[in-house]
């Protein structure tokens, strides 16, 4: 994740030690003071959901599937996490709120010392369930809302998904839970994204996480509705205006942009732009500590039958199961070749990721875009939208952007 908020606004957040090394002299009570080596874990707990979307990355259904970690496997899984020094579990699916032993399951959670968050879709949080997860130690739900609502639901497969995930997120915030949006931009809805800010920072939001369509599961099948490079980079400036605008106006909103890390370079760029040299230096300082894209190191995803992955949109690739192994003895077996050629992936690269100054804080972005559109999984991310001069450096001189 990139905090346009922490790096332009200075704003500070519970996660600025995670993502950071920021956290020690913050006023926000932090996930973790220091940048952790070990990753936040994603556990598709179920593959069963109650809306249909139309990117949903885990493929997920309206029937239930077989071969879900049971209750107990769910607590063997948990405690191996709180071993190995995973800091934060976010409970996701599916649709995790299906599972009546969620609460139980982040109970435990809590009491073994990892820190539970819930991604869902909001339609199934009644107040006696937000009140239910409370109780049970849940920190934080991101509820998923992807446009206003006609675009919402059809995104989602069901007329009326958009006023009950507000409801829920009502329902959230009314038992006292940090709660937060969850958007994928399109070209389907990225003419939503400051109404839904508008719409829900008056119902209560002050966190809004903005992701990049990833090419996995149902995501991978619209590709094609994926903005072009050009409308890619004004949807990052325009929330990099809109951040900016509400802070001026005293609204400490929160906004995160997840999944393209050439979102990195452009923010440096944003900052020399219209702030100064000293800020654009300051906020490339921050991005180095954060260190690009996660996957395979910084993020883990475990599904609902145990497969570990890369990361929770590649579920298509199995490092190993928890059945069979520990996570972190999975995790830590980089005999698995591609495992360990994602980690020392600045060697692997090719194209323009390649020959880009900026991979210290990108780290060549979505390696699964690149072999979801490339077949190469170390040829370009796709969704790079910088110029050549961008990547190379004044001298390189064109200005065509790397997907040109």
């Amino acid at each position: 994740m990139i905090s346009i908020s922490k790096l332009l606004c200075a704003l500070d957040a519970e996660g600025d030690g995670l993502r950071y090394d920021d956290g020690r002299d913050s006023e926000e009570e932090q996930i973790t003071e220091d940048r952790t080596t070990k990753p936040v874990v994603v556990w598709n707990l179920t593959r069963r959901c109650n809306l249909y979307c139309e990117h949903c990355y885990a493929g997920a259904d309206l029937d239930a599937a077989p071969g879900e970690l049971t209750t107990a496997e769910g607590k063997q899984l948990l405690e191996e996490l709180a071993d190995y020094g995973a800091p934060v579990v976010l409970f996701s699916g599916g649709e995790p709120l299906v599972r009546d032993d969620l609460e139980e399951l982040v109970a435990y959670a809590d009491d073994v010392g990892i820190r539970p968050v819930l991604s869902t879709n909001g339609t199934l949080a009644t107040p006696e369930r937000a009140a239910a997860l409370r109780d049970a130690g849940l920190k934080y739900a991101g509820v998923s809302v992807d446009g206003m609502p006609e675009r919402n639901d059809a995104f989602r497969g069901e007329e009326g998904a958009f006023d009950a995930a507000v409801r829920g997120i009502e329902n959230f915030l009314d038992a006292g839970l940090k709660t937060g949006l969850r958007y994928t931009i399109t070209e389907k809805n990225a003419a939503d994204m400051e109404s839904v800010v508008d719409l829900l920072s008056e119902v209560g939001l002050d966190r809004f996480c903005f992701y990049h369509l990833d090419y996995g599961g149902r995501g991978g099948e619209i590709a094609d509705a994926d903005l072009s490079p050009a409308d890619r980079r004004r949807a990052v400036e325009r929330l990099c205006e809109m951040t900016l605008a509400y802070h001026r106006e005293g609204e400490e909103i929160e906004t995160l942009l997840v999944g393209n890390y050439a979102d990195a370079a452009f923010l440096v760029e944003y900052a020399r732009e219209h702030f100064s040299d000293a800020k654009a230096d300051a906020v490339r300082r921050y991005l180095e500590v954060n260190g690009g894209d996660p996957t395979g190191e910084r993020v883990a995803d475990v599904d609902y039958q145990g497969n570990v992955h890369l990361t929770q949109f590649w579920q298509g690739y199995s490092l190993g199961n928890v059945r069979d192994r520990p996570f972190g003895a999975i995790w830590e077996d980089e005999s698995n070749p591609l495992l360990g050629a994602l980690r020392n992936r600045e060697e692997h690269l090719t194209g323009p990721c390649g020959e880009c100054r900026h991979q210290d804080i990108c780290r060549g972005g979505s390696r699964l875009r690149a072999l979801s559109a490339e077949g190469d999984v170390f040829g370009s991310d796709p969704q790079c939208y910088l110029s050549r001069e961008e990547r190379l450096g004044p001298a390189a001189g064109t200005g065509e952007s790397a997907a040109d």
